[in-house]
């Protein structure tokens, strides 16, 4: 049986733009959904379609109580938390192994 990993993600339309924070069990195509405007009708509005920090869980429970935790935080802890993960705000999609 193969184990999955489940992903804790943050999306962005720009460096300090409209930030999009949510959990999948498969990161590349749901960020490819994101970017193609598929999905999530926020982030088709504000075409919020950068992977731009993830992180990776075993468990579900765990992955949901971090993307609940991190919804709740302050606009400025979120940068703060990209920062450090990606200084240069690349798109990290380019670097996932789909």
């Amino acid at each position: 049986m193969t184990e999955r990993r489940y992903s804790v993600y943050i999306m962005a339309s720009r460096r300090n733009g409209t930030l999009y924070v949510g959990v999948t069990n498969h990161l590349g195509a749901r960020a490819f959904q994101h970017r193609n405007g598929v999905g999530s009708q926020f982030t088709a509005k504000y075409s919020v379609k950068t992977l731009v920090w993830y992180e990776h869980y075993d468990d579900v429970r765990e992955a949901i109580a971090r993307e609940k935790q991190l919804k709740k935080w302050e606009r400025r802890w979120k940068l703060e938390l990209i920062e450090r993960f990606n200084p240069d705000w690349r798109d990290l999609y380019e670097t996932l192994n789909n």
